[in-house]
């Protein structure tokens, strides 16, 4: 059974459509965590932004995706039998341009239902001027919005899809401190906007579903069960990372996002 504190983040969930402030690990815990992003960004001679499924390759993301301060709170909100499906370091530089539009997760992701939570894990300050994500409560209620895409260059998004006449002035601003985190619906408006500080903006994006959940974009897809049980089999099962940092990494984190991106970049079916 959930804990009180598990089932109180959960019910914020429903309520607003996101839930943030989570704690899952210390600062020190976080800034070790980021020591790992950064060294193996080093060791690869390749930055760690926008890759998909590191959590199949790199120990440091499994360890943090799978926590149980985390997951806890992902069992309340989808029930005992969870899934993991992607985990993705979404990494604002310092000074830079880049920006996400406002947008809904499950939009292009090619699943038949929206039993799905995505979590967004602090390795760094993540405030209003390093350009924390910002939700408008209540969103998630109406479903599908109209989004149009683009090839904007600054935009972090694979297709810049956006969703316009969002009204800004309902946006509630969702600051985290290293080692916190929060968990939005599939269906919740958000954005974030440039980072204007000092120092990366470091995220860990983690996208949880349950086993009965169907991939209708292409003929198979990948997942890994962290809680309960698997009673469908939809998906092949991903496995998980058994290295800090293995020596064909790079290599191993190109090929799992281009399968990523050849799923969620192609349309929806009609």
């Amino acid at each position: 059974m959930a804990s009180p504190e598990s089932q109180k983040h959960a019910q914020a969930y429903w309520d607003h459509g996101f839930v943030s402030a989570i704690p899952v690990i210390s600062a020190e815990e976080a800034a070790d965590h980021r020591g790992h992003l950064e060294s193996a960004e080093r060791e690869m001679g390749h930055g760690l932004h926008y890759h998909s499924k590191v959590h199949t390759v790199l120990k440091s993301p499994l360890e943090l995706a799978t926590h149980p301060a985390l997951v806890d709170v992902v069992e309340a909100i989808l029930g005992p039998d969870v899934m993991l499906y992607n985990v993705t370091y979404i990494i604002k530089e310092p000074k830079t341009v880049n920006f996400v539009s406002w947008h809904q997760d499950l939009t292009y992701w090619g699943f038949d239902g929206t039993e799905q939570a995505s979590a967004w894990l602090a390795l760094s300050p993540a405030t209003a001027e390093s350009g924390c994500m910002q939700m408008i409560p209540g969103s998630h209620r109406q479903g599908l919005c109209e989004q149009i895409t683009s090839d904007d260059p600054d935009n972090v998004l694979l297709q810049s899809q956006t969703i316009e006449d969002v009204r800004e002035e309902d946006a509630v601003l969702c600051p985290l401190a290293p080692g916190q985190a929060s968990i939005h619906h599939g269906w919740t408006i958000h954005a974030s906007h440039p980072n204007t500080s000092e120092d990366r903006r470091i995220g860990l994006n983690i996208q949880y579903i349950t086993p009965k959940m169907k991939q209708v974009k292409a003929r198979s897809d990948s997942a890994m069960l962290i809680r309960g049980e698997d009673r469908y089999g939809h998906f092949e099962t991903d496995t998980p990372a058994e290295e800090w940092l293995p020596h064909d990494a790079k290599e191993r984190l190109m090929e799992t996002t281009r399968k990523y991106q050849a799923i969620t970049g192609s349309p929806n079916p009609a």
